[in-house]
């Protein structure tokens, strides 16, 4: 089953958890044992799963942009000023998060979530959420 989660992103580096509209999609699903697929299909975002804390998510933010700085002369900003919101994604993210599903419930830690990352905005975007039986448990 594949679901969309719309996000409308309000700053230019923006971290956004996702983790409760995925668990009720998990829900919606009513998939009791199997896996949830996060994917972001946007190349100046990512996902990643840590903990949403606001100093670390600072923390985060900030040693991204010391590493790979806004406008240091980078050949893709030729065509649109945001190739540090690339080199970010490619470098510090994945486009994709996979979470077991047990008793339909994510099986994170206790401090994980899920986290949507927007390296280039704001923007309207969207993340899919694929969410598979696991075959070994028939559900009920």
């Amino acid at each position: 089953m594949l679901y969309e989660i719309s996000i409308e992103t309000k700053e230019r580096c923006q971290v956004i958890d996702i983790t409760d509209e995925v668990q009720r999609l998990v829900y919606r699903s009513k998939v009791k044992h199997g896996i949830a697929v996060v994917f972001t299909h946007h190349t100046t975002t990512g996902l990643f799963i840590n903990e949403y804390e606001s100093g670390l998510i600072e923390d985060i933010k900030g040693k991204m942009a010391e590493l790979v700085p806004m406008g240091a002369g980078y050949a893709h900003d030729r065509i649109d000023s945001n190739a540090h919101a690339h080199i970010k994604a490619s470098i510090f993210l994945n486009p994709e998060v996979v979470v077991p599903i047990d008793q339909a419930e994510l099986h994170l830690g206790t401090w994980q979530r899920i986290l949507f990352v927007e390296l280039d905005g704001p923007r309207h975007r969207k993340v899919y959420v694929m969410i598979c039986p696991c075959p070994e448990f028939p559900e009920e």
